[in-house]
């Protein structure tokens, strides 16, 4: 066997091996590459897209260690009319992990989620796919929230933990309150300042009320808020 040859075997052999012993793809970035592709925005389809109000509480603050405890979800129209909603308990698979802080906003513990009742995370991921699909149909949606990057992160491990990817419900624009209200000269950035400053109810601080769905109540409340200051702002311009 000549050299050249001897070469273009050696070559072809680690080729070959690489592509046999390279990693297999994550299910989720499978999940990621066949999510649905906007073919509209909400500025030229108003009616074709809808907002998705996402509040997630979890037992810490590092996503992908600490773990979402419950979800609520507020489905609304882009004026912010509510069109349905959703709350989950979910137990955590490290419960271990969950930080005093936290426990202190959210009230978690394995024996009252026991006794509330509560989804496992591939219950929750199930669940939160058949709400979305029967609100949202064929209709693109925003996912929208409190320090947004927060939730959303949380999510994302949820989903990826089940094979699955948040990209296959929201479009991969999301937006977040604080940077909303931002643009409009508020800068107040905790919550219960900024819903003073908007003049909307405060959620709950008690940890035994404290959950998703009065996070999402709150982040409508807010939105709304934001949409009305923005429409006096504009006839304010007019005058």
């Amino acid at each position: 066997m000549s050299y050249s040859i001897f070469m273009h075997c050696i070559v072809f052999f680690f080729l070959f091996s690489s592509s046999i012993f390279a990693d297999p793809v994550p299910d989720f970035i499978e999940a990621l590459n066949s999510a649905p592709v906007a073919t509209s925005t909400p500025a030229n389809d108003p009616d074709g897209w809808l907002l998705a109000h996402v509040d997630a509480e979890t037992t810490g603050l590092v996503p992908g260690y600490h773990e979402m405890i419950d979800v609520g979800i507020i489905m609304t129209d882009l004026e912010g009319n509510e069109l349905d909603r959703l709350f989950l308990r979910i137990m955590p698979n490290h419960p271990d992990r969950a930080q005093p802080g936290a426990v202190a906003v959210n009230g978690f513990s394995v024996g009252r989620w026991n006794e509330l009742g509560f989804n496992t995370q591939m219950q929750a991921v199930s669940k939160l796919v058949d709400f979305h699909h029967r609100v949202a149909r064929n209709k693109h949606v925003l996912f929208v929230g409190y320090n947004a990057w927060f939730d959303i992160s949380f999510l994302d491990h949820l989903f990826r933990d089940q094979g699955s990817s948040w990209r296959a419900l929201y479009h991969y624009f999301v937006l977040d309150l604080p940077s909303m209200a931002w643009s409009l000269g508020i800068k107040d950035l905790a919550g219960q300042e900024m819903a003073s400053k908007l003049g909307i109810e405060q959620e709950t601080t008690n940890p035994l009320e404290h959950t998703g769905i009065t996070g999402a109540e709150s982040n409508v409340g807010a939105y709304r808020a934001l949409l009305r200051i923005k429409d006096e702002n504009s006839n304010l311009g007019k005058m």
